[in-house]
């Protein structure tokens, strides 16, 4: 089979719907410190994997941001004992597929592979966070391409607000620091400090792996164990909670564009609190759900005010948060954030209405399996719930956990966490005077 038929079929397997009632999801045995979960489905020749290590930018030093993005972007830059562009080739030879990112808490691989190269797809995976390379010319390299997306970042107002956020409302707490570092950290960041990182992270404690498709078992605990066998236990301690919201109020950042953009939020639940829930199906209703909820009905709809608002719940490993956005122009992004402002006062003194929970319970339950119709997105959705810290059979509970939640648990969640007095909003972007809004 050519690259080219073998990366035909891939796509299409990536995309092909699986069948929802034959979704299967257990733990399986692991090497030590590593939590397993596996979908077993012999449909489709393919097998999608999801990777969660506990590398995440949260963990950079506070003068060397970027580190954890830098070090995960290396990890296909060659290992063992083949360069940049040997590792390359041979994952696209087969057309395996391998990627590497950073969160705030974790550094998460993806990698996708037809069955049939299912044993080098690990081996390149294990060597890769086993035996990285981390040479000289592919760190500068790949530096330069930090340094230039950061110059891109400087030209967008969304990325500008949204760093800027995190930065008023976490304050000096690692989640409050840039991700992707400044100009002055990632150049400060040696080939040592990559190594470093690599040696403290790139362990089995703390790591999570889902595996959707076509797999049994047997095979997979055999290849779990070339993978991440290698590796050293290790220990990687949760960074601490924050304790405070470091900037309540308004900030905003003089920039000469000619549509500001607005984050906004506040205190959310953790996921694992029985308010978790009921706030999510609250968020839908208000401002999580495109054209159903009530902020795009207010803030568009009505009045005109931008192309598209919207809210969602953010869970890290030791906070969570409800955080929104928003562009207009000049003359009407203060409006905008007004209208915003008194919709949230509406939401949490008056709640909602029956219609508008039966309404948001068949979408959310309804929307669901378009979720799970692929390896892909199986192997990813489990990815998240291990990240979370919940248990394999939540797949099979979550629509009934919403389909339980009852109006006043909405209206109270509504109440207690849509409080105007605990928003940080930050407006990049300069504002003219807010005209009065328009009517209702």
């Amino acid at each position: 089979m050519n690259a080219i038929f073998k990366t035909a079929i891939l796509a299409l397997a990536m995309t092909a719907p699986s069948l929802a009632y034959a979704l299967t999801v257990k733990t399986v045995p692991a090497p030590q410190g590593v939590e397993a979960w596996h979908s077993e489905e012999h449909t489709i020749p393919m097998i999608a994997v999801s990777i969660s290590l506990q590398g995440g930018t949260a963990y950079d030093p506070a003068d060397k941001l970027g580190l954890a993005s830098l070090t995960a972007s290396l990890l296909d830059e060659g290992a063992g004992d083949l360069n940049s562009a040997a590792f390359k080739e041979a994952m696209e030879k087969r057309a395996i597929r391998i990627g590497f990112g950073a969160g705030r808490d974790y550094l998460t691989v993806t990698m996708t592979t037809l069955t049939e190269n299912a044993d080098e797809a690990f081996r390149l995976l294990g060597l890769a966070l086993s035996q990285p390379r981390f040479e000289e010319n592919d760190i500068e390299r790949m530096r330069a391409q930090m340094l230039a997306g950061l110059q891109q970042d400087e030209e967008d107002p969304s990325t500008i607000a949204s760093k800027a956020w995190s930065a008023a409302y976490f304050g000096d707490h690692p989640y409050g620091r840039p991700g992707d570092g400044t100009e002055a950290s990632l150049n400060a960041i040696t080939a040592d400090d990559i190594k470093a990182f690599a040696r403290a992270h790139l362990v089995r404690g703390g790591a999570k792996v889902a595996v959707a498709g076509d797999i049994t078992e047997a095979r997979l605990r055999t290849l779990l164990q070339q993978t991440f066998g290698p590796l050293p236990v290790g220990n990687v301690v949760a960074v601490p909670r924050p304790q405070t919201i470091a900037k309540l109020g308004t900030e905003t950042i003089a920039l000469n564009v000619p549509q500001p953009a607005a984050i906004f939020g506040l205190p959310g639940p953790m996921r694992l609190t029985p308010d978790f829930i009921p706030t999510f199906v609250a968020n839908y209703i208000f401002g999580g759900g495109g054209f159903a909820s009530r902020l795009m009905e207010e803030v568009r709809e009505k009045r005109g005010l931008t192309y598209g608002i919207g809210t969602g719940q953010e869970d890290m490993r030791t906070a969570a948060i409800v955080r929104g956005s928003v562009e207009s122009e000049k003359g009407t992004i203060l409006t905008a954030l007004e209208v915003t402002k008194a919709e949230m006062t509406r939401f949490a003194n008056e709640g909602v209405t029956e219609k508008e929970l039966a309404d948001a319970k068949t979408y959310l339950t309804g929307s669901f399996p378009l979720g799970l119709d692929s390896n892909g997105k199986i192997a990813g959705a489990l990815g998240g719930y291990q990240r979370a810290g919940l248990a394999p059979d939540y797949v099979f509970k979550r629509n009934a956990m919403i389909e339980a939640v009852t109006l006043a648990q909405v209206n109270a969640m509504a109440k207690k966490y849509y409080d105007v007095n605990k928003l940080t909003i930050v407006i990049a972007g300069t504002p003219a005077p807010a005209a009065a809004a328009p009517a209702r």
